[in-house]
């Protein structure tokens, strides 16, 4: 029902403000913009088409109707960003393809420990390290099983009375979710919105944020929230005491079935590794030496295709392994972009910001903490993608309105956009685990409040306090 209804809105809307001047007093070029960006976004929020395919739509709608040139309208899907996020997927998929994934969650259990609580911080701060490299929907599905297993392995043992069970297990699973979500808060590439913000930085704006810029700002960000996550969830929201402590072997045992690490398991380790310290490290080398972050990640990701593997005699990835990339989320942002050029190009970021210039009268504080909450909102039921293609090049606007840093307004909504875990459809993390026969949506709604308001009022302190040092605005 929801396709359908989109399907004949998205038109409408299109038609409403197209040719219909005086809504809106925009000249013909922003006006076609505009009418174009709510046809592909309702599109995009009612899947009345696949989202790929509806991420197309820009390359010849904004030429045909004199919002954007071909050149404008198509370039965008070729941004570095895009290039960037591309080879970061590329090492993902190796990271799976050899069952990396599986040893570092279980040496980060090995290191933490399996007592009490310690399981949850275990799987909390494997979870999370996972999804700041791989996309959170991955990141859960490849920790669902592993958390299954521990639950598994308490019942088996009897460590809990069923109903502390029932709870050390929706705890335990909604860690996975949430972590996967705040994870990828810390890098570029651990979150669309932060790849589309980075984007839209360096095309509307002209200032380039590194992913080490990224992660200066946005890694004590995520250690904070995983830090409340922790506590929220073992001390006040799902809080047990066990009858014992699951035995300390059980990390170590898993380790032992999955044997000595491999040599392809090494070679993607260390491919990995350098591509993660280039990335971090890369600003700090002198002029000639200093790499772009696509480089790097476009360096890392051909490697993969060039080094050896002994198990069949191939490379660590051939082509048909790229068959599992995730080539529509590609799309999805190239058709971002687009629009965002288009915004740019047309002027129509200069009249949104004419029309919110009116919030002036509100403090900057109440300004940025209703922001941060409404996106939070919008989030919980539209994809995290959807909702920052839209919105991040309209924060330029809102930035001009009130006089603001447009950094600021916009990382607002890139985060808030990737915090959504109130419902199972808010995210694929929260649908993963909502499968399990242990969650009900009660349990993940309660839960879920709590967080976002945390979510709220950190992302909004860090903004206010920590953005300006951090990206030297």
């Amino acid at each position: 029902m929801r396709g359908r209804v989109g399907l004949v809105l998205g038109p409408l809307l299109f038609a409403l403000f197209y040719f219909i001047p005086a809504l809106t007093g925009l000249e013909d070029s922003p006006r076609a913009v505009l009418a174009v960006t709510l046809w592909v976004a309702t599109w995009w929020i009612t899947e009345a088409l696949p989202i790929p395919a509806t991420s197309l739509m820009p390359i010849f709608l904004l030429p045909i109707t004199g919002g954007a040139d071909e050149r404008t309208a198509s370039m965008a899907y070729g941004n570095p960003i895009v290039f960037m996020y591309m080879g970061g997927f590329t090492i993902a998929l190796a990271i799976q393809k050899w069952d990396l994934h599986k040893r570092i969650a279980m040496a980060i259990l090995t290191m933490v420990g399996t007592g009490g609580s310690r399981i949850t911080l275990g799987i909390i701060l494997a979870t999370a390290f996972l999804s700041m490299w791989i996309s959170n929907a991955a990141t859960a599905l490849m920790m669902l099983p592993i958390g299954l297993a521990l639950i598994e392995e308490i019942k088996r043992e009897q460590l809990y009375d069923d109903e502390s069970l029932g709870r050390f297990a929706k705890g335990l699973l909604l860690s996975i979710a949430y972590a996967a979500s705040i994870g990828g808060l810390a890098t570029l590439i651990g979150s669309v919105p932060n790849a589309v913000f980075a984007a839209v930085s360096a095309q509307n704006l002209g200032r380039t944020v590194t992913f080490a810029d990224w992660f200066f700002f946005a890694a004590p960000l995520t250690v904070l929230m995983l830090a409340v996550l922790y506590v929220y969830m073992t001390k006040f929201r799902f809080r047990v005491r066990a009858r014992q402590d699951i035995g300390a072997g059980f990390a170590r045992e898993q380790l032992h079935r999955l044997g000595p690490m491999s040599f392809e398991e090494k070679a993607v380790l260390a491919v990995f590794a350098t591509v993660g310290t280039l990335w971090i490290g890369s600003g700090f080398l002198p002029e000639p030496l200093r790499l772009s972050d696509t480089s790097i990640s476009m360096i890392g990701a051909v490697s993969l295709f060039l080094l050896p593997a002994r198990k069949g005699r191939g490379r660590l990835m051939g082509w048909p392994d790229m068959r599992n990339l995730p080539w529509g989320l590609l799309l999805l942002f190239g058709g971002g972009l687009s629009l965002a050029a288009a915004f740019e190009s047309s002027g129509l970021t200069v009249w949104f910001g004419g029309l919110l210039a009116g919030l002036q009268v509100l403090p900057y504080v109440l300004i940025i903490v209703s922001l941060a909450t409404i996106v939070l909102l919008m989030t919980e039921i539209m994809s995290n993608t959807a909702v920052s293609n839209m919105l991040i090049p309209v924060g330029i606007g809102l930035a001009l309105g009130i006089g603001a840093d447009p950094h600021a307004i916009m990382v607002v909504i890139a985060l808030s956009a990737s915090c959504a875990f109130m419902l199972p459809i808010s995210t694929p993390p929260n649908a993963a685990v909502f499968a399990s026969d242990y969650i009900t949506i009660d349990d993940m709604v309660k839960a879920g409040i709590g967080m976002n308001i945390a979510a709220v009022g950190l992302i909004s302190a860090f903004v206010l306090l920590w953005q300006p040092i951090a990206m030297g605005c």
